[in-house]
């Protein structure tokens, strides 16, 4: 079965390319490498079942502006919290947000500290449903 990314995780990297056209994409990714697949779970390898794969990573360097990749994650974390139930969690610069904390950031002890990568999971209901993400800085209309 080959591997595809769930729709949301679709939807979310076209708002980013299209607000960032010429931004650094050298840490995206979405697809699970070697290591990945030796620690076994990791929400970028292939559901078992479909082969969707519910994870994506995107480079912190959007722009010239150091502190935009923060300012990305922390809207995709506030777009969560105001009930965009797709996002299961947000991990970035050694920080995790998810509905475990009511949507605050707190520590990440993981392996990776996602420094240079903003990476966000997908709940099973972003699969299938690949409507717009309402972040203000990917043009959202909301304020939020």
């Amino acid at each position: 079965m080959k591997p595809l990314l769930c729709k949301a995780g679709q939807q979310l990297r076209e708002q980013i390319d299209d607000s960032f056209p010429d931004r650094d994409c050298k840490s995206d990714g979405w697809i699970g490498d070697a290591r990945h697949q030796r620690a076994g779970t990791s929400d970028h390898l292939p559901d078992p079942i479909n082969g969707i794969v519910r994870a994506i990573d995107v480079d912190k360097d959007l722009d010239t502006l150091p502190s935009t990749g923060a300012y990305l994650a922390d809207q995709i974390r506030l777009c969560a919290k105001a009930g965009e139930s797709r996002v299961a969690y947000v991990i970035y610069a050694g920080k995790i947000a998810s509905s475990k904390k009511s949507w605050s950031w707190r520590p990440y002890d993981g392996i990776n500290r996602h420094d240079h990568h903003i990476h966000i999971s997908f709940t099973k209901e972003g699969d299938q449903n690949g409507r717009w993400f309402d972040i203000p800085m990917l043009g959202a209309t909301t304020n939020e």
